[in-house]
């Protein structure tokens, strides 16, 4: 692998963050990765935060919204992803509490909709736990899940 100096490795990633959104979490993964010093990742990072290119609340306000309306995706899930980004707690944390517990209720209802209809069991007590297993891999609290669940059937007889 070629060696990156420091100007080309700031100017991909210029670049990069130009075209989209990205944590710093992700960049300096990607400087590690092409071998360069924590010294100059510390400094193109610095410079990456100056020029607005990277700024991990605006990443993560866009991230959360994304993920909620596009993918149906919980706060716990949504947590995961951002910690595993390398977005900071304290970034994320006050962005995901502004979020109200009815738009995840208005995104899981449908979701709950849709599978009840898929699930085979035998009793009712069955197909409950079924759903809140599924909408907890969606990454939905358990507070949000059993609001849908118990709706479920209301939801049903309204077709």
């Amino acid at each position: 692998m070629k060696e990156i100096t420091e100007q080309e490795a700031l100017q991909k990633l210029s670049a990069l963050c130009a075209r989209a959104e990205h944590s710093s979490g992700e960049m300096t993964e990607k400087m590690r990765k092409w071998g360069l010093t924590e010294d100059v990742q510390a400094r193109i990072m610095a410079r990456l935060t100056a020029g607005k290119y990277v700024d991990d609340a605006r990443f993560s306000r866009f991230f959360v919204n994304d993920k909620i309306k596009y993918n149906k995706w919980g706060r716990r899930k949504i947590e995961q992803a951002l910690w595993q980004k390398g977005v900071d707690r304290s970034v994320y944390g006050p962005i995901l509490d502004e979020v109200p517990d009815e738009e995840y209720i208005a995104v899981l209802r449908p979701l709950i909709k849709s599978k009840w209809k898929t699930i085979k069991a035998a009793t009712d007590y069955e197909r409950s736990m079924k759903l809140i297993k599924f909408a907890m891999s969606r990454g939905f609290d358990y507070s949000v899940i059993k609001k849908c669940v118990d709706g479920a059937d209301d939801l049903l007889e309204d077709d």
